[in-house]
Order: structure tokens, then sequence, then C-alpha cells
């Protein structure tokens, strides 16, 4: 009979594959730390980025709000409203791309009278949103301004025509008398109608 007896003082282990198994878990962990440790730098240097970011745009809109504020109180100066005014006219003007010039003039071209002429023109926009034209005209007698007045009356383009003041001219100017002259103009937004098209028949010989 034969009989096994371990006569060590510590019970046997396989140390080769204690540490392969425990190495292995022991080396993803250290991975998956490192790799968490590395997005958590990462996301830190990032943030501080976007915080400075978010800072400079910050300041760069604080700047330019001071810089709207300075503008506009310039603007409300007494002595600077009018160009304010007149700054505010022509841009709801462009806006709405309601004024043409060359049709305005061509307007009043066909309801001014013989020897009357336009010395200035000024538009405006009153309460409610009409666009209205002041004009100063001149010729050599009263009652060519008041068939002007009349004519812009009839025409589609003006209403609310009135005389608001009547003067003499300017000495030398080669005119009797100078009036001035305020209406509405009503801008044509209809579409233009299509040519007519003419058909020439021809007779047989």
């Amino acid at each position: 009979m034969r009989l096994d007896i371990n006569l060590a003082s510590q019970p046997y282990e396989d140390a080769r594959q204690f540490w392969l198994r425990w190495g292995t878990a022991l080396a993803a962990a250290a991975i998956l730390t490192l790799a968490l440790v590395t997005i958590t730098v990462t996301g830190w240097f990032a943030a501080r980025r976007d915080h400075a970011k978010i800072a400079d745009l910050r300041a760069e809109i604080a700047q330019r709000d001071r810089t709207r504020q300075r503008a506009e109180e310039f603007l409300n100066r007494p002595e600077n409203r009018a160009t304010r005014d007149q700054s505010q006219f022509l841009n709801e003007l462009i806006a709405r791309k309601s004024l043409s010039w060359t049709h305005v003039l061509e307007d009043l071209e066909r309801v001014m009278p013989a020897r009357v002429h336009l010395v200035s023109i000024h538009p405006e926009l009153d309460e409610d949103n009409q666009l209205t034209l002041k004009m100063v005209v001149a010729g050599d007698s009263r009652e060519r301004a008041i068939e002007l007045a009349r004519r812009m009356e009839d025409s589609r383009r003006f209403t609310q025509t009135y005389i608001e003041t009547e003067h003499s001219a300017p000495v030398g100017s080669g005119d009797a008398v100078q009036f001035d002259i305020n209406g509405v103009y009503v801008p044509d937004t209809a579409p233009a109608p299509a040519p007519k098209t003419e058909t020439t028949k021809r007779s047989k010989p």
C-alpha cells in the first residue's frame, strides 16, 4: 500500500495559471481606466475651449450692443433726427420696393401742364403708411398750379392732392410764382398687360 504525503509547509498553487487569469483582468482594467482618463481629460479641454469661445462671443455681442446704443443716441439728438428719419424712410422704401423714381417722374410728366415745372420733390410716409410727395413747382400763373392739382387728383397715380402754400418765385428764376403741392402717390402694383399681337390679313390677288 502506497501513501502520498505532502511535506510542504504551504499548499501547492499553480502560479502561472493565477497570473495568467488575474493578470489579464488587471490589464483590461488598466486599459479601461486609461481610456476613461483620456476621455475625461479630452472633454475637460474641449469644455474649456467652448467656454472661451462663448466668452468671446458674449464680449463681441456686448461690444456691438454698445456700438448700436451709441449710434442710436447719436441719431436721437435733435440735430440728427432729420437724418435718422430720412434713413428709416429710405430703408422702408427699399424693403417695400414700392418706389420707382422713374415711374414717379413719368406720372408727373403726364399731368404737368405747359409752362409749369418741378423744382423739388420730397417723399414721406404718413400715419397710414402711404407715400406722400411734397413738391415745389413753379410756373407763370396761379391757374397753372390749380390745373396741376386738378390733373393729379383726376389721375390714378395721385390722390388727396392740395396746394399748401403759394409765394413769389425767386428773382431771376424766370418764373412768376411757386407752389408747395402735396399729394399721395399710388404706385402701380398691377402686372403689365400682355402685348397684343396684330395679324394682318392679306387679300388674295
